[in-house]
């Protein structure tokens, strides 16, 4: 339950915003120039911030981030790590799935693999 005091300071949302972003890829173009314009929220600072925090993963990595934008042209961002899915295909050194799932393999990864994309993700869930 809120209290009173957390009511009162709450900054009006205007937009939840969820996008995909390469890690230390963040720039004021396309899908993120567009996204975060159409609401007046400085795209550079965002740049820089999402750049910096990223900067221990891999470039090119895709990174989920959700943007909260205000009501005042402020905003916050959460980034999330890589998708499970993304993890396995690296793992299992494939591009896409099988095109006949069920019926085709497209590649198998080890236990070893699984465990460290479990280790990974972990970090995230607790």
């Amino acid at each position: 339950m809120s209290t009173l005091k957390e009511i009162l300071t709450r900054r009006p949302v205007a937009a939840t915003i969820r996008l995909t972003v390469p890690a230390g890829g963040a720039r004021p173009a396309p899908p993120v120039g567009p996204a975060l314009g159409q609401y007046r929220l400085n795209l550079m600072a965002f740049c820089k911030d999402f750049n910096a925090r990223t900067q221990k993963y891999k470039p090119d990595t895709p990174m989920a981030v959700t943007i909260t934008a205000f009501k005042d042209n402020t905003f916050e961002f959460i980034v999330k790590s890589p998708s499970v899915t993304w993890y396995i295909k690296k793992a299992a050194g494939v591009e896409s799935g099988s095109s006949r799932p069920g019926h085709e393999v497209a590649s198998t990864i080890t236990l070893q693999h699984v465990y460290e994309i479990a280790k990974d993700r972990v970090g995230e869930l607790g």
